[in-house]
């Protein structure tokens, strides 16, 4: 029961080796989804594969509110699915069944984007491996990637140039939603009421309300970061076109 216990004895060590074999463990996934893709396009593997990330990342959220509940730390206030995380997670599982590229639009910048951010420098404090928080964190964040890593890799779905400014859009709506849920409920879900209590880079970027204006250039930084690829893969196609 140590490893589920909410007080745990240990503190987190950002790239100990714990964390690098983590992050590894996820490359050579991704690294495996990308080099058996043609394999995973046929039906029955391509349907088990989707399945079965669809079902762990649900699982994974599930399983979080039931240790929550387990401990009495469960409250509206706070263990609600809004945070940014939560809600990409459970689009990107409806995404994977539905094969949505509307919804890929969104989760593939605002989640894979966040998703990585979190994973490379986590904020769970004094949990590390194999507590459940450790894995439940890592596993949650990471299937987020996967599942829109699959949904390019296998799928053959490509973000836009305007899918940023799509997801940007969205992003902006469901934070203007979250601000007033927070009034309503004394939330703080994705910080944009209040600084989050651990130390974050928000903590450079002022005082509230002032940090948000730097997080919106963070977050389409991030998103022109995740496309940079694919524009250069495109720019490769129309000069191979035009050679012809």
């Amino acid at each position: 029961m140590d490893y589920f216990s909410p007080q745990a004895e240990s503190v987190f060590i950002l790239f100990s080796i714990e964390h690098l074999i983590t992050l590894f463990t996820f490359i050579i996934i991704t690294l495996f989804i990308y080099f058996f893709r043609n394999m995973l396009q046929k039906g029955s593997y391509d349907a088990l594969a989707r399945f079965s990330l669809f079902l762990t990342m649900v699982l994974s959220e599930i399983s979080l509110h039931v240790w929550l509940y387990w401990y009495d730390s469960w409250s509206y206030s706070h263990s609600l699915p809004l945070h940014l995380s939560s809600i990409t997670l459970l689009l990107s599982a409806i995404m994977l069944l539905s094969k949505s590229y509307s919804l890929f639009e969104f989760t593939f910048f605002a989640g894979v984007g966040s998703a990585i951010q979190a994973m490379i420098t986590p904020d769970i404090s004094d949990y590390i491996f194999p507590h459940y928080r450790y894995i439940h964190f890592f596993v949650s964040h990471g299937s987020t990637v996967l599942a829109n890593l699959y949904m390019v890799f296998v799928i053959g779905f490509r973000p836009r140039l305007r899918s940023i400014w799509k997801a940007f859009l969205w992003l902006n709506a469901y934070a203007a939603i979250i601000f007033v849920i927070n009034l309503l409920i004394g939330g703080n879900y994705m910080y944009i009421s209040r600084k989050p209590l651990n130390p974050t880079m928000i903590d450079y970027f002022g005082p509230w309300p002032w940090y948000i204006i730097p997080l919106e250039f963070v977050a389409l930084g991030t998103f022109f970061i995740l496309y940079f690829p694919f524009a250069i893969t495109e720019w490769k196609q129309k000069r191979l076109t035009k050679s012809r």
